[in-house]
């Protein structure tokens, strides 16, 4: 476990920043789950505490996650109830482990730079498009939605036209002035202060907005009430009902095909997560990603024990967790403390805080995280090679979900780097009269036709050195080109030599 009082100062704020935004993802996550209110706080705390605890990772923060609200929704149907979708969320979590063990964890470590990136950036934008209906009191779509298409039979898009004609003026007064607030400190560096290494803006945001919405009917009317459907809905656990898995259950098919694919998706999205993190941390921290299967697969069993949500690595929250100054993953700890400790004695107090506020955070999150000059432009200057993969990531995540643009982003960063490094197999240079001709990597009958034209611009005369001292593989066919080559170039009254590494003397036999 880390030190705890050294970062005390900036992992409490954090914290707090934290437990503000998974409040009211976790509630309203379980809600588009058709899971009961609870199951979401109870994976929000499990997340935190237990996976705080055994990850590896200074700032990834886990709960339970929009990506798998749709294939929670379909088993819970499926299975008949949610106390038998309980069960497979404690064998999904029993798989993870044994994946763990087997470290299947480097499967993250696969996946291009410019496609986390484009995830990143596509989580930005997709919280900035899903949050804007929030900020103006328009909350026909559950709280922490990220996927496309809506259970209101809205879209993205189509939301934010519906959001702009109905929007509620005292939530959206609440929501643009909270919203100016954090880009006024982000621009005055406030969190750089003294003030602001104690209390984040984002805190001072909730607190403001809270006041606000009480002052403002008492002002100017009830036309600009911020009504209690538009503010945090924490359910009173006195009438929430607790549900535990049904175990006899576990032998039935469905249950372990569940169990399996919620494996599949929750380590993916995990490592994936993982790997944004990184990305995030000012201190370059490397997470190991065996140990955080491990940690993920030990809180899915309890959440599941205990009626929680399926977990995985979040990056919502882990890009708030990072943006607040959290140093370690006690800020992960405390965030999960206080959200339970919120639910047995702040019930009542939580409960007048505008959504409009909480989606101020969400939107600033979601700038930094896409921003054109740090995020976009570098990739631009860095050529197609960069930008195109991460373009078709970020417009692939935005109109479908996570996963299916991760995949559609990774056959795109597939094919650009396996063609440019198609195109660097061969290369020709010369000085003067004296060619060299050199092949790199794996050379296959790809590159025949390069090869040919490379051997075709060769003037009469001139004397060309084959180098393919640096070829890890030569397909027969590059092999027959150059033999071809070599039996008729002095028709061309080319000279041709070679060079290769010890260990290739049996190519071009006939050549020694």
């Amino acid at each position: 476990m880390p030190t705890f009082r050294p970062q005390l100062q900036a992992d409490l704020p954090a914290a707090l920043v934290v437990f503000l935004v998974a409040l009211p993802l976790c509630l309203g996550i379980a809600l588009g789950s058709g899971a009961p209110m609870l199951s979401g706080i109870v994976a929000g705390v499990v997340g935190g505490v237990v996976i705080g605890a055994l990850s590896g990772s200074p700032l990834s923060v886990s709960g339970p996650a929009a990506g798998l609200t749709a294939v929670v929704l379909a088993a819970i149907s499926d299975l008949g109830s949610f106390e038998i979708f309980l069960v497979a969320v404690v064998l999904a979590g029993v798989m993870q482990i044994a994946m763990g063990l087997l470290k299947l964890g480097v499967v993250g470590h696969y996946v291009p730079n410019t496609v986390i990136k484009g995830m990143m950036a596509a989580i930005g934008l997709i919280l900035i498009l899903k949050q804007i209906p929030h900020l103006v009191g328009y909350d026909a779509d559950f709280f922490g939605n990220e996927g496309f298409d809506q259970a209101d039979h809205d879209n993205t898009f189509t939301a934010l036209v519906h959001a702009l004609g109905a929007l509620s003026q005292g939530a959206a007064a609440v929501g643009i002035a909270a919203l100016l607030w954090l880009q006024l400190a982000e621009a005055i560096g406030y969190a750089k202060t003294k003030l602001g290494r104690i209390i984040p803006s984002a805190l001072i945001a909730v607190a403001g907005g809270t006041l606000l919405a009480a002052a403002l009917p008492q002002l100017l009317g009830d036309a600009w009430a911020v009504a209690a459907s538009h503010r945090v809905q924490l359910p009173h656990l006195s009438s929430s009902s607790w549900m535990v898995p049904r175990w006899d259950a576990i032998s039935q098919p469905a249950v372990w095909a569940t169990a399996l694919t919620l494996a599949l998706i929750a380590s993916l999205e995990s490592l994936l997560s993982i790997e944004a993190a990184d990305r995030l941390d000012p201190l370059k921290r490397v997470t190991p990603t065996n140990r955080e299967l491990l940690a993920q697969g030990a809180g899915n069993m309890v959440s599941g024990f205990l009626g929680g949500l399926p977990l995985t690595s979040v990056v919502v929250r882990t890009s708030v967790n990072a943006q607040a100054g959290a140093q370690t993953r006690w800020s992960a700890i405390l965030h999960a403390v206080i959200l339970a400790l919120s639910v047995l004695l702040l019930t009542s107090v939580l409960n007048q805080i505008p959504l409009a506020t909480l989606a101020a955070i969400l939107i600033a999150t979601g700038y930094k995280l896409t921003h054109p000059k740090n995020v976009v432009a570098p990739l631009v200057r860095q050529g197609a090679l960069q930008w195109v993969p991460f373009a078709v990531t970020v417009v692939a995540i935005l109109f479908t979900d996570l996963l299916k643009g991760i995949v559609v982003g990774l056959l795109v960063a597939t094919v650009f780097i396996a063609f440019q490094d198609f195109r660097s197999s061969i290369s020709l240079t010369h000085l003067g009269t004296n060619y060299i001709l050199q092949l790199r990597r794996n050379v296959s009958f790809l590159n025949k036709g390069k090869l040919k034209e490379s051997l075709e611009k060769l003037p009469p005369g001139c004397q060309l050195l084959v180098d393919i001292s640096n070829a890890d593989f030569l397909d027969p066919d590059i092999i027959e080109v150059i033999e071809d080559f070599k039996a008729h170039c002095a028709l061309k009254d080319i000279m041709v030599s070679l060079r290769r590494a010890p260990d290739q003397l049996s190519i071009f036999e006939s050549w020694s």
